[in-house]
């Protein structure tokens, strides 16, 4: 391609007057750093979606099977146990958790009881998220154990290795409180300490979780029988959203089977929407810093009449002039834009490596002590095409205009 030529020939070559070719080279530089701005911004979204995402990983299961109306589920729904048999399922257990009343040291809070069978701790990594001396139980003989998250343990006022037992207060089902005599419309039920509890860094876990078994939350919540979710984990090696699939397929419309992301859909879809909103931002400075290329590309259409008209003799015609012009807003695009995805991609790395920005002064007051970076792939692509198009729309007009002439 002779225009091709021609515009590469333009950007490479000495310009006859110096300034053009520093408006250039500025152009250039204002594109990379745009460029470099919105892959660091992004990698670092995807970095706290990650960190979050691993956080819950140590709590929530991979695949959860709910109902679609209600609360509550027959645990002997032969269409659930079929997913035993799935040959992708390693661990199928059930759950059931509802609010209660906890009362310790003349303490009182609403939190969610949640009631599991003996395969949850096969669910979970449990040593990730523990502390305290003891070791995880949830029942023992005909006692009750409860392992409640650490910031419920200070709002009760107490320890992992509380001494007394909690008492949990669940209302009777469709009773109405009598006021002569409250007690009476409520059961009630004890949990004792087997000197441990969680942290899982989150908010609605360690302030509002306690973990307990299943026969005690069945009990106290007049529930037998019933569950209000299967939790689920997969063998190593297995397609996520292909079993998610087959499952909802084999359960149909009186069930709902989620993952992951969409059991904590609230969170990430915030934090999508604020990726989307830096990333419009962003894009807006890339626009400005395009102004540069439309300056670079006005001078060097005027340093270059001679040329110009030296092609119309040789039979070029305006539109294969434009199209050199334009070429030379790409180019200085597509230079700016490789320039700009391979600093933001070394910055992301020494951040990933050195922990370059930090949070505070204090070591191990966040969750974290520097900001975390995850580069995925489609950013990079989404990042390289819209420096491209901005490119294009921003030369567009002046290639088209002035070339002409």
């Amino acid at each position: 391609m002779i225009s091709l030529y021609i515009a590469r020939r333009y950007l490479l070559a000495k310009k006859s007057h110096h300034v053009i070719g520093i408006i250039s080279g500025v152009s250039v530089c204002g594109v990379a750093v745009a460029t470099a701005a919105l892959v660091c911004i992004l990698s670092v979204f995807n970095g706290f979606q990650d960190m979050i995402a691993d956080l819950f990983t140590a709590f929530d299961p991979q695949l959860k099977v709910m109902p679609a109306e209600g609360k509550f589920m027959d645990a002997s729904n032969k269409l659930l146990h079929q997913i035993k048999n799935d040959p992708d399922v390693a661990v199928y257990s059930e759950t059931l958790e509802d609010n209660a009343l906890l009362m310790a040291n003349n303490q009182q809070v609403m939190a969610t009881v949640k009631g599991v069978d003996d395969e949850f701790e096969k669910l979970i990594d449990f040593d990730r998220i523990k502390f305290g001396d003891g070791t995880y139980q949830l029942h023992f003989d005909v006692i009750d154990y409860g392992i409640l998250g650490i910031n419920l343990l200070g709002l009760l006022g107490v320890g992992a290795d509380f001494s007394n037992p909690i008492n949990v207060y669940a209302p009777r089902g469709d009773e109405h409180i009598d006021m002569n005599d409250p007690s009476e419309s409520f059961n009630t039920d004890e949990l004792y300490s087997p000197r441990v509890g969680f942290s899982v860094k989150q908010q609605k876990y360690d302030a509002k979780y306690a973990l307990t078994s299943l026969r005690f939350a069945q009990n106290i919540f007049e529930r037998e029988g019933m569950v209000s979710a299967i939790e689920l984990k997969l063998k190593n090696g297995a397609d996520e959203s292909a079993v998610k699939r087959r499952i909802q397929k084999m359960l149909g419309s009186e069930f709902t089977v989620s993952d992951r992301y969409e059991q904590q859909e609230d969170t990430f879809k915030i934090m999508k929407i604020e990726k989307l909103i830096s990333y419009i931002f962003l894009t807006f400075i890339l626009i400005i810093a395009s102004f540069n290329i439309i300056g670079s590309l006005s001078m060097l259409i005027i340093d270059k009449q001679s040329d110009i008209q030296t092609l119309r003799h040789l039979g070029a015609s305006d539109r294969q002039i434009s199209g050199i012009f334009l070429l030379e807003g790409w180019l200085i695009s597509i230079v700016g834009a490789v320039i700009g995805i391979a600093l933001g991609l070394l910055l992301c790395w020494l951040q990933a490596e050195f922990g370059i920005i930090k949070f505070g002064e204090s070591a191990g007051s966040y969750i974290i002590n520097a900001y975390p970076v995850s580069i995925h792939l489609v950013d990079i692509i989404v990042i390289f095409f819209t420096v491209i198009i901005v490119g294009f729309i921003s030369v567009w007009p002046v290639a088209m205009k002035k070339a002409s002439k």
